[in-house]
C-alpha cells in the first residue's frame, strides 16, 4: 500500500510538472518569473515577521506580569509597526498573486486551444467517442484550478517548510529539556516541544490521509458528473424546438433528472468523507490550542520561565506544527487538486493521440499539379476498423460536376470528409487540387456567434466584403429579409430555420467564389423550388467551379454532368 501511494504521488507530481514546465519556459517566463521572485521574497517576510512577533510575545506578556505600563505602551507601538508592515505585505502579495494566476492561466488556456484545434483534434475527440469528457470544462474550469491551486499549494508549501525551519530552532531553545523517570530509569529528552509537535503532526497527517484519500475520486467524478448536466442543459437549448416538436420534454426531465442524480449522490459520498474529515481536522485543530500549553505548563510552574515565556513558546509551538501540520490543512485542496491534474492530463493525452492518429493516417493527402481531384484505390473504415467503403477510383476535372448518391449509411458523407481530410480511417490516395480554393457546404451549416455581418462573411473577418455585397448575396439566396440586419446579433442557429440556414450558406459561397465546392446534402432542408434555383444560381455565378454533391432528390441529376452511386461504386456520365 505505501509503494502504492508513493507511486501515485510520483506520478502527480510527474503530470503536474509536465503541465506547468512549459508555461515557466515561454516568452513569458522572464515576466512569470519576476513575479513570482517577487511573492516567494513576500511569503518569506511575512514568516519573518512572524518571528519578530513571536519574540514580541515573549516581551509584550512580560510586561503584563510585571505591571509595567510603560513598557506596555513600548510594545503596543511596536506590535502597530509589525501589523501594519504584515497587512502591506500580505495584501500586495496576494494582488501580486492573482497578477500571475491570469497571466499563467492565460498562456495555458492558449496553448491547450491550439492543441484542441491543431490538425482538428477536436474533430477527432468527438469522431473516436473519446473518453475525455466536456473539452470546453478542462479548458475553461480546470486549467483556471490548476493554475490557482498549484500556485498556492506551492507557496503554502514553501512557507510551511521555511517557518519550520525559522521556528523549530527556537522551539529547540525555549522548550529546554523534559526529564521524568520511567521505571526506575531516568529519561531525559531535549528539546521535547519539537518532538511532541513532530509526533502531533505525523499522527494527524497519517489520520488524514487514511480519511480522506476517497476524496480524490470522488472530487474527479464530481467535475465529470457537473460538465455532464451543464451541457445536456446547453444541448437542450440548443434543440429547443426539436423537442417542442416532439413533445419530448417528459423524456427529457428523465434525462436532466439521471444526470443531476449522480451529482446529487456522488455530492453526499463527498458530503459524508467530508464530514469525517472535519471531525478530524476540526478536533485536531481544536487540540492544538490547548496541547501546547498543556506541554509547556510544568516548567512554567516550576518557575522555570514566566507568562512571557510560556507564550513565546506556545506561539513558537504552534508555528511548528502548523508547518507540520500542513498536509492536514490542505488535503481537501490537494484532493480536489490532484483531481483536475487528471482530468488535464488526461485530456492533454488524448489530444496527443488524436494528432498521432491523424499524422500516421493510412489515407494520404498531397496536392497535385493538374489541378483535379484524384481518388486512388480509397477504402474507408469506421473507427473500430471495421469497413465501410471499399476500393474507389475517382477524377474530377476543374469545371466538372459530380453528384454522388446511394442508400443511408453507406459512406457519401464520409467520402467527403475523407476528402476534407477529417477522416483518418482507411487507406488509398487523395490529390487534392492545387493552388485552388475549397469550400464544404454540410447538411447543417455552422454558425457562429456575433452579428449577422460576421455570420455572412465566416470564415473571413467580419469587414471582409462591404454591405452592398453582403445583402446582394442575401436578396440572391432568397434572404431579402435579412438584408437590412447586418449590424444585429442574435443566436442564428436558433432565429433561423434550418432552410434559411442553408440559404445563409449558399449565400457565403457566392461571397467566397471558390474554385471547388463539396455539398453535403447542403440543400435537403430547403423545398425542389429553393433547390432548383439555388443551383442554378451555382451554376450561373461560378461557371467555372467544379461542383461535387452528396444527395438523394432526382432533382439534383440536371445540375450535375456526372453520377456516383456508392452502393455499387458505379460511375455514370449524365446524357448530354
Amino acid at each position: 500500500m505505501k509503494k502504492k501511494t508513493m507511486t501515485a504521488v510520483k506520478k502527480s507530481l510527474q503530470d503536474t510538472w509536465r503541465l506547468a514546465r512549459p508555461y515557466w519556459f515561454s516568452e513569458d517566463r522572464w515576466y512569470g518569473r519576476g513575479l513570482l521572485a517577487v511573492i516567494v521574497s513576500m511569503s518569506l517576510g511575512i514568516v519573518y515577521i512572524n518571528v519578530l512577533l513571536n519574540k514580541w510575545n515573549k516581551t509584550f506578556y512580560d510586561t503584563l506580569q510585571n505591571h509595567d505600563w510603560n513598557g506596555f505602551k513600548h510594545q503596543l507601538g511596536i506590535f502597530c509597526i509589525l501589523a501594519f508592515i504584515y497587512i502591506a505585505v500580505a495584501v500586495y502579495q496576494l494582488y501580486l498573486q492573482q497578477m500571475l494566476i491570469i497571466r499563467w492561466r492565460k498562456w495555458l488556456t492558449d496553448k491547450f486551444q491550439e492543441r484542441w484545434l491543431k490538425d482538428r483534434a477536436y474533430y477527432a475527440l468527438q469522431m473516436r467517442g473519446s473518453e475525455t469528457d466536456n473539452p470546453d470544462q478542462r479548458i475553461a474550469d480546470d486549467i483556471d484550478s490548476f493554475v490557482a491551486e498549484t500556485l498556492s499549494l506551492s507557496l503554502g508549501l514553501l512557507k510551511a517548510t521555511v517557518t519550520l525551519v525559522s521556528f523549530v530552532g527556537i522551539l529547540w531553545g525555549l522548550s529546554g529539556a523534559l526529564s521524568f523517570t520511567l521505571g526506575g530509569l531516568g529519561i531525559t529528552i531535549p528539546g521535547y516541544m519539537v518532538w511532541a509537535a513532530l509526533i502531533y503532526a505525523l499522527v494527524g497527517s497519517y489520520l488524514t490521509h487514511r480519511v480522506g484519500r476517497p476524496l480524490i475520486r470522488l472530487n474527479f467524478d464530481q467535475q465529470r458528473y457537473e460538465a455532464d448536466f451543464r451541457f445536456s442543459l446547453v444541448r437542450f437549448r440548443e434543440n429547443a424546438e426539436g423537442v417542442a416538436l416532439y413533445r419530448g420534454e417528459k423524456d427529457e426531465t428523465k434525462i436532466f433528472k439521471k444526470r443531476f442524480q449522480k451529482v446529487v449522490d456522488n455530492w453526499w459520498a463527498i458530503m459524508k468523507r467530508q464530514k469525517r474529515l472535519s471531525w478530524l481536522t476540526n478536533g485536531y485543530a481544536q487540540i492544538a490550542i490547548i496541547f501546547p500549553i498543556l506541554a509547556a505548563a510544568p516548567r512554567y510552574f516550576s518557575g522555570a520561565m514566566q507568562l512571557g515565556g510560556l507564550m513565546q513558546t506556545a506561539s513558537a509551538f504552534k508555528q511548528v506544527q502548523d508547518s507540520l501540520s500542513w498536509f492536514v490543512e490542505a488535503y481537501t485542496s490537494l484532493a480536489a487538486w490532484r483531481a483536475t491534474v487528471e482530468r488535464l492530463t488526461s485530456f492533454a493525452h488524448a489530444m496527443d493521440e488524436a494528432h498521432r492518429i491523424n499524422g500516421r493516417a493510412d489515407i494520404k493527402h498531397e496536392a497535385n499539379g493538374t489541378n483535379s481531384l484524384q481518388v486512388e484505390k480509397l477504402r474507408l473504415n469506421l473507427p473500430d476498423h471495421g469497413p465501410l467503403l471499399k476500393e474507389l477510383n475517382l477524377e474530377v476535372q476543374p469545371g466538372q460536376s459530380l453528384l454522388i448518391n446511394g442508400p443511408s449509411g453507406v459512406g457519401k458523407s464520409t467520402l467527403l470528409r475523407a476528402i476534407a481530410g477529417l477522416w483518418p480511417y482507411g487507406s488509398g490516395e487523395i490529390r487534392l487540387p492545387g493552388n485552388s480554393k475549397s469550400m464544404f457546404l454540410p447538411q447543417k451549416p455552422y454558425l457562429p456567434m456575433g452579428n449577422l455581418r460576421a455570420v455572412l462573411s465566416y470564415p473571413t473577418p467580419a469587414g471582409g466584403f462591404d454591405d452592398n455585397t453582403l445583402r446582394k448575396a442575401l436578396v440572391d439566396c432568397g434572404l431579402k429579409h435579412l438584408s437590412g440586419h447586418l449590424e444585429d446579433e442574435s443566436y442564428w442557429a436558433q432565429q433561423l430555420s434550418p432552410g434559411e440556414q442553408q440559404r445563409l450558406a449558399f449565400a457565403r459561397m457566392l461571397l467566397q467564389k471558390p474554385d471547388w465546392l463539396f455539398l453535403d446534402e447542403a440543400t435537403s432542408a430547403m423545398d425542389e423550388a429553393s433547390e432548383t434555383r439555388l443551383y442554378a444560381l451555382l451554376r450561373e455565378r461560378l461557371p467555372n467551379a467544379a461542383v461535387v454533391s452528396v444527395g438523394h432528390r432526382s432533382s439534383l441529376l440536371p445540375f450535375h454532368e456526372r453520377h456516383l452511386t456508392l452502393n455499387t461504386a458505379r460511375l455514370e456520365q449524365a446524357p448530354a
